[in-house]
């Protein structure tokens, strides 16, 4: 049988289950997720291999206005890229909400060139039943749009026929990356991604949003993989909310850490957190750059 492969950008605005959608696509967590808006910051290449298709997803920061510090704006600048040159764009939107902030992106996606298809998530939730196909007509009569598909990432619901859908729009040709490979990612990456999805869950409204997570150390010694990771925060009073009484937030933090990390590097994991107040990273350029917030994100 004849090949496809090729890449889909997932985009919406914060908080609507992009990366939670790419996770259950994968079968595997990848992408770390969080009641939490804007947990994701990086574009993260997720790769489904399955039969004859190789689907590259691109899972995107959320897409939002009215925030115009330096990592807002490369949040921004790196979900907009991102499905410039994809073959086919995943617009995930909320059950049956639908912004102003939806319409934004709607309209900016619509420029791409890209066939779009729109994605209503989180169906589970909807209480009446009976408004969701009122809903997605009056989506289709809206969104510029090849096809709506309604959908629970969280529960997999639909989403074998979201897979059909996206598949007929890859191109026919020969797979980009092994069969078994699943990321472009470093495991560096995935492991500062890690901390920081933990602190995001433990810290719920008290996180401080201006943080991030640098790996300093990613090394092996007899048979145990050494990991020394840096939070940084902007001010005194972040670090004292992220480091907790006596120490038991950042030692949760640690234990959750230490725990996906063994799972997902299948290895036995040492540990080490530090934080670090370096004020006013988020809104320095060359800071955001030094923590690895660079251009070459940008590539689908």
């Amino acid at each position: 049988m004849t090949k496809r492969c090729g890449y889909v950008a997932i985009v919406g605005r914060p908080n609507v289950g992009k990366s939670t959608l790419l996770n259950h696509i994968l079968g595997q967590k990848l992408s770390i997720t969080s009641r939490k808006p804007q947990t994701t910051r990086h574009n993260l290449l997720g790769i489904y291999t399955e039969g004859d298709v190789q689907a590259m997803f691109v899972d995107t920061p959320g897409l939002h206005r009215g925030q115009d510090k330096a990592l807002n704006r490369y949040m921004n600048r790196s979900a907009t890229n991102a499905y410039k040159d994809v073959d086919l764009v995943l617009f995930l939107v909320d059950k049956n909400h639908w912004t102003e902030e939806d319409q934004w992106i709607a309209n900016r996606i619509a420029q791409s060139g890209a066939p779009v298809v729109l994605v209503v998530n989180k169906i589970d939730q909807i209480e009446d039943k009976d408004s969701l196909l009122p809903h997605l007509k009056a989506l289709s009569d809206d969104v510029e749009c090849k096809d709506i598909i309604p959908i629970s990432a969280l529960r997999n619901n639909n989403l074998d026929r979201l897979l059909s859908v996206i598949e007929s729009y890859l191109p026919e040709g020969e797979f980009f990356f092994p069969e078994d490979q699943i990321t472009d990612r470093s495991s560096r990456f995935l492991a500062a991604e890690i901390v920081r999805e933990k602190i995001t869950r433990q810290l719920g409204e008290e996180l401080p949003y201006q943080m991030t997570v640098e790996i300093e150390e990613f090394s092996f010694d007899a048979g145990v993989l050494h990991i020394s990771a840096l939070i940084l925060v902007e001010r005194k009073g972040q670090k004292k909310i992220l480091i907790g009484v006596k120490g038991e937030k950042i030692k949760q933090i640690g234990q959750q850490s230490r725990e996906d990390m063994e799972t997902m590097f299948d290895n036995k994991v040492m540990l080490n957190l530090w934080v670090k107040v370096k004020s006013g990273w988020s809104d320095d350029e060359r800071a955001l750059r030094s923590l690895g917030y660079d251009d070459s994100d940008f590539g689908a």
